[in-house]
C-alpha cells in the first residue's frame, strides 16, 4: 500500500486553505479600515475645501469616467439601439437620480 494523500484528499485541503485566506482578506480589510478612519475623513474634508470633483474609475468612456456628470442618452450616443462597446459600462450602472426617467416629461416648457 502507498501513503500518503489522495490527489483529491490534497485538493480539498488546498481548496479550504485558500476559503480560510480568502475570508482572512475581509477580516484584515475590516481591520484597516477601522485605523484609517480619521485619515479617511480628513481627506473628505481637504477634498471639500478644494471642490475636487468625483473619482474617475474608468478611463475608457466619458459616461463612465464621471458618473455624476454622465447625461441621460450618452451610452446611446452612437445610435438609440447600438450595443454597449466599452466594457466598463456593463460594470457600473447610471446613478440613481438618471435612471428615473419618469419626472422628466412633466418638468419642461413648451418653447415660445
Amino acid at each position: 500500500m502507498r501513503s500518503g494523500l489522495r490527489p483529491s484528499s490534497l485538493a480539498a485541503s488546498l481548496i479550504g486553505l485558500l476559503i480560510i485566506l480568502f475570508l482572512a482578506s475581509f477580516a484584515d480589510a475590516g481591520r484597516l479600515a477601522r485605523q484609517r478612519a480619521g485619515e479617511q475623513a480628513t481627506r473628505g474634508e481637504l477634498a471639500a475645501k478644494l471642490r475636487l470633483t468625483d473619482l474617475a474609475l474608468f478611463t475608457e468612456a466619458r459616461y463612465t469616467r464621471h458618473l455624476s456628470l454622465a447625461d441621460l442618452h450618452s451610452a446611446a450616443q452612437d445610435h438609440p439601439l447600438s450595443l454597449e462597446h466599452f466594457p466598463s459600462g456593463s460594470l457600473m450602472p447610471p446613478p440613481a437620480h438618471l435612471r428615473n426617467h419618469a419626472p422628466l416629461d412633466r418638468q419642461t416648457t413648451l418653447p415660445d
